[in-house]
């Protein structure tokens, strides 16, 4: 009898951050202006690194590939948001918010393993300088991203089809501005506990084997300068991941307590820290790179100068 109380539901109601007509306002323009810079920062940072022969690196491929997923990572979420501003309505399909909540994780968690080959990159180039060259090849450097791809998109289709099973209710309200996968299975009327248990294993295996691995990479690095015996080497030397140690803080420090608990004690704090990952960290990461690289710098310089006088 219970199961045919349950009615099917074809759409979710996407409430926002907030139900103030003049707040609702205020976060459009807001959310609007974050968006067009992360796209606008991100390409330059892309573009910069193409044009410029003396940026042909490891390091700074793999920051394009970070650029390229952030812009990716926030044209998940906010035009939809922005959209539904506009034509004033609060809604998304079933099937949008099942695709919306695949490409989230998917460039969620890519940017959270780029950050990863980006800290043995450093490892690299500081503890084995000699066999840098010989190791960072552009052949492994496309190949560590492409199998990092891989099993993104394959972990992301797990956890989407995971949900895809779960019967959902009266309740469609999402209390969000996206499809975030732990609400989203808080309204669900069905066993969930296939999908918490596939959370905390698998998916807590996906988030913290980066995390764990950039902590490792780093403890190597510190140890290693810590043995140079000038203080202008050792400040070269950290310079180079002073840009990475800022992002990976920015990143992981938002979400570190929303991904790593139940689903059912979600909360609005936990909603300012998922805006924090998905809107605000996309937006600042050219910010971060280019004003503490003076390679980006004048890259960056010679781009939009040569862009000016044509």
């Amino acid at each position: 009898m219970e199961r045919e109380n349950q009615t099917s539901i074809s759409e979710f109601l996407l409430l926002g951050l907030s139900n103030q007509p003049e707040q609702q306002q205020i976060i459009f323009w807001l959310f609007l202006f974050v968006y067009l810079v992360t796209v606008i920062g991100n390409l330059l940072i892309m573009l910069a690194i193409s044009l410029d022969v003396r940026l042909h690196s490891p390091m700074y491929f793999f920051l394009a590939n970070l650029s390229f997923t952030d812009i990716c990572f926030s044209s998940v979420t906010i035009p939809k948001m922005l959209v539904n501003h506009i034509i004033g309505s609060n809604s998304i399909s079933y099937v949008e918010c099942m695709m919306q909540m695949y490409f989230f994780m998917t460039f969620g968690n890519m940017d959270g393993i780029l950050l990863m080959v980006m800290a043995y990159d450093r490892y690299m180039a500081i503890c084995r300088p000699l066999h840098y060259t010989t190791v960072m090849r552009p052949g492994l450097c496309i190949l560590l991203v492409a199998i990092s791809w891989v099993i993104i998109n394959l972990h992301a289709l797990l956890h989407t089809l995971l949900m895809a099973q779960l019967s959902f209710c009266a309740d469609n309200a999402i209390p969000h501005f996206f499809c975030d996968p732990y609400p989203v299975r808080k309204l669900s009327c069905s066993d969930t506990y296939i999908s918490d248990l596939m959370v905390f294993t698998e998916g807590g295996v996906v988030f913290v084997t980066p995390l764990t691995c950039i902590a490792i990479s780093y403890v190597f690095i510190f140890s290693n300068v810590m043995k140079i015996p000038s203080t202008q080497g050792i400040q070269k030397a950290l310079s180079t991941c002073g840009s990475h140690l800022t992002v990976v803080f920015l990143f992981y420090g938002a979400i570190m307590g929303v991904y790593l608990r139940p689903s059912s004690s979600y909360s609005a704090a936990d909603t300012v820290a998922t805006v924090i990952f998905t809107v605000i960290t996309p937006m600042l990461n050219p910010f971060i790179y280019s004003l503490r690289n003076q390679d980006m710098k004048v890259a960056l310089r010679r781009l939009i100068l040569t862009k000016a006088i044509l």
